[in-house]
């Protein structure tokens, strides 16, 4: 099982990105898909997940601002990030926790992809 994201980059305060991530490989069901971000110096922080139910959390920090979504159908999940702010620098990393063709439920990480909100 393989979790490809895309969708980082350079904005300026106010702006908006939004990032994608596909799994793909021996997948039997995802129970949840979701995204983390890690800035430098501190630890890795959950921003939003959301669940195979349609339940989703949000990080209060991002509250508002971000929305996460799925596609069941193609195994992916996006983020949209509108109002960024510089806090928002990070890595950004997807997960997804996914049962897979043997059965066995384990947690899976994309490649992580930059986010940098400057002026």
């Amino acid at each position: 099982v393989q979790l490809q994201a895309s969708g980082g980059g350079l904005v300026q305060p106010g702006g908006s990105l939004r990032l994608s991530c596909a799994a793909s490989g021996s997948i039997f069901s995802i129970n949840a898909m979701g995204w983390y971000r890690q800035a430098p110096g501190k630890q890795r922080e959950l921003v939003a997940v959301m669940y195979t139910g349609g339940r989703k959390n949000y990080a209060d920090s991002v509250k508002v601002r971000f929305t996460i979504s799925r596609d069941n159908a193609k195994n992916a999940v996006y983020l949209q990030m509108n109002n960024l702010k510089p806090e928002d620098t990070a890595v950004y990393y997807c997960n997804a926790r996914i049962v897979d063709s043997s059965f066995d439920l384990d947690d899976y990480w994309g490649q992580g992809t930059q986010v940098t909100v400057s002026s």
